[in-house]
């Protein structure tokens, strides 16, 4: 089973930055997209960005969309989100995963919180 270990997460203020770290122990593959979900308090799991080896290569959610980075090291099957200009409703834990998603290989996720 694909086990997911998030880290980076923390208390930032408003317009701060943050980088993610996502190891995964799957060797990265490129039969599908690796990407950042998140779950803000209270609400739903949501996509945040995905990494994909085809043509445009990353994809963003809207909200996100000019203010966070998805990269990927396929040789330390480690993923990345850089997160900048940081705003109160980027509040949430962060997960990585896959798509199509592979619900045994969520982590625990890694919370960041963003404070005005």
């Amino acid at each position: 089973q694909v086990q997911s270990v998030e880290s980076g997460g923390g208390l930032v203020q408003v317009g701060d930055s943050l980088t993610l770290s996502c190891v995964t122990s799957e060797r990265t593959s490129r039969s599908y997209t690796s990407a950042w979900f998140r779950q803000p308090p209270g609400k739903e799991r949501e996509f945040v960005a995905g990494f994909t080896y085809s043509a445009p290569y990353t994809y963003y959610a809207e909200p996100v969309k000019g203010r966070f980075i998805i990269s990927r090291d396929v040789a330390k099957n480690t993923l990345f989100l850089e997160m900048n200009s940081l705003k109160p409703e980027d509040t949430a834990v962060y997960y990585c995963n896959r798509i199509p998603v592979d619900p045994g290989a969520w982590g625990q996720g890694t919370q960041v919180t963003v404070s005005s």
